[in-house]
């Protein structure tokens, strides 16, 4: 039986955040939204999908350019759908937010397709590699001035009592010495035996990221997450030659030919698309095989609601490791774990972390059941 698509909504929400933050970027978080999708079938099956980044414009998209194009339309032609969408929009919109919204779309259509079938997706793209997988905290944002390195030790040392074995900390403050004795503490605090990660959010120029990655290394940092603008290739590929320890970005690239040249020239040791905008299931799918198949890592970037983070897991668990071995090392869960009600409300089954660890949904679909009453609570339109 066909699943025929009849209707698609978008949900945009948004929340206010207790305790302002913000990144080198000088972006203040003071509230978090997301623009939640909603595709419903003749056959009375919903399915549900996330667009990364604002959330209007990610419905205006939808709304305007590809909800009419897949009324009446099989869900089981994913990617028929996708390349039409996507074939759509390209002269105007091949990257950004065009993208983030046929993501939104794309998750939608696959969780729709996993409850048809009864099972969870990442047993329709390939199977399960792993039925669980280990998570590292993003936070370490900034938040008190006056406070950045005693602030930054209390919550990566709250992170280890938690049980989290890996923890990535924000970075970019102007002053690479102040960025040093940061690292350094949080180093200090949390020992040799918990894996750290620094996220630049592309803030420094390629000598500055160079100088700084050199010191970072002494500190046994595991990766130098976008050092750079993400549109200087050629500056990636100079600071990735340049250090030893792994090269990280893509969170803010689109669609496997975004990817191209990314991997095709090693500009990073790992890249991190994300699910929620790179092009969805179908394309981050294509985005792993293409890193894979140069030597490239793929760990993909997760920032949004339980919907996007449960996408995410299911295309983990489908991920192979890179590479194999007898002991290998499995691609990580990004687990964000700043103030954010959409990721800990919105599911009726909350994804969460035991000792470092989360479990992959096994239920159709994503695997979670969305409450309603949190989207109504916290709609804006």
């Amino acid at each position: 039986m066909m699943s025929i698509i009849k209707k698609v909504t978008c949900h945009v929400v948004a929340a206010p955040v207790q305790r302002p933050f913000t990144s080198s970027r000088g972006w203040l978080y003071k509230t978090r939204g997301s623009c939640i999708v909603e595709i419903e079938t003749n056959d009375g099956i919903v399915g549900w999908g996330e667009c990364y980044g604002p959330s209007q414009v990610a419905r205006a998209y939808i709304d305007s350019q590809y909800a009419p194009r897949v009324i009446g339309r099989d869900a089981y032609d994913v990617e028929v759908i996708w390349d039409d969408l996507y074939n759509r929009i390209k002269d105007y919109g091949n990257k950004g937010m065009a993208i983030s919204a046929l993501s939104g779309i794309d998750i939608a259509l696959w969780d729709i397709i996993g409850k048809s079938c009864g099972k969870p997706i990442h047993k329709l793209i390939g199977g399960a590699y792993r039925t669980e997988v280990q998570s590292y905290a993003t936070g370490l944002y900034f938040i008190d001035m006056d406070r950045l390195i005693e602030e930054a030790v209390e919550e990566a040392t709250e992170y280890v009592q938690q049980g989290f074995t890996a923890i990535k900390m924000k970075i970019g403050l102007g002053s690479p010495k102040l960025d040093l004795e940061r690292v350094r503490a949080v180093r200090e605090a949390i020992g040799d035996d918990v894996r750290l990660m620094v996220d630049a959010n592309h803030c420094f120029t390629v000598p500055a990221a160079i100088r700084l990655g050199r010191e970072l290394e002494a500190l046994n940092v595991e990766w130098f997450e976008e050092p750079i603008s993400p549109e200087d290739l050629d500056g990636y590929v100079e600071v990735t030659r340049a250090l030893d320890m792994a090269v990280a970005g893509g969170e803010n690239e689109f669609t496997r030919w975004g990817f191209r040249d990314i991997v095709a020239r090693k500009a990073m040791d790992i890249v991190q698309p994300d699910v929620c905008a790179a092009g969805g299931i179908s394309e981050c799918r294509k985005i792993a095989t293409l890193a894979i198949s140069h030597g490239v890592e793929c760990v993909p970037h997760a920032w949004g609601s339980a919907i996007g983070l449960a996408a995410t897991l299911q295309f983990l668990a489908a991920l192979p490791d890179q590479p194999p071995s007898f002991r290998p090392m499995p691609p990580l869960l990004e687990f964000e774990q700043c103030e954010n009600p959409f990721r800990d409300e919105l599911s009726m089954e909350p994804i969460e972390q035991r000792r470092g660890i989360v479990q992959i949904p096994t239920g159709p679909g994503l695997g979670i059941d969305i409450k309603r009453a949190v989207l109504d609570r916290y709609r804006v339109a």
